[in-house]
């Protein structure tokens, strides 16, 4: 049974080897940064856990405009309590327990708690073979995006909630 909780410290180490499972290392969140994001947003970061074991994570700060930038991979503050954009920098689920609904459940978990928060809209990047995925999903395709993190070609994807 799927259940998705609030992320804690001790989960450190689950969310770091799913993190480096799903990303390449130039991509993948750091130990530091997790802990920086579990410190200071726990509030927008949850995990996935099937029987007790972490499967999948969904995690980013409310922002100020509905663009990532890569500034938010090095440095995030807390969230604003309302308003504001929220953002999604990682959405992983174990390679074991992907294509089961998973990351559409965090997803959608997230989009509840941002509408309760009164956030304008759901804003993440993602790569040109996953906007396929977002758009079923109901967000829009906004172009390319500005970022370069890891090197790579980012999409701009938003949901109007």
């Amino acid at each position: 049974m799927l259940k998705i909780r609030n992320v804690k410290l001790e989960d450190l180490p689950e969310l770091v080897s799913i993190e480096n499972k799903c990303f390449t290392q130039e991509e993948a969140a750091t130990e530091a940064a997790f802990e920086k994001r579990i410190q200071l947003i726990t509030d927008s970061f949850y995990v996935a856990e099937i029987d007790g074991t972490i499967v999948g994570l969904i995690n980013g700060p409310v922002i100020e405009r509905p663009e990532i930038t890569d500034d938010l991979f090095k440095s995030i503050k807390q969230n604003p309590t309302t308003g504001g954009h929220q953002s999604i920098l990682g959405l992983a689920v174990s390679p074991e327990y992907q294509k089961q609904g998973i990351a559409s459940a965090l997803l959608e978990h997230l989009e509840k708690v941002a509408a309760t928060s009164k956030r304008e809209t759901i804003t993440l990047t993602c790569k040109e073979e996953l906007i396929g995925y977002y758009e079923k999903q109901g967000y829009n395709n906004d172009g390319v995006s500005n970022s370069v993190h890891g090197g790579e070609v980012w999409y701009n994807m938003s949901k109007i909630l």
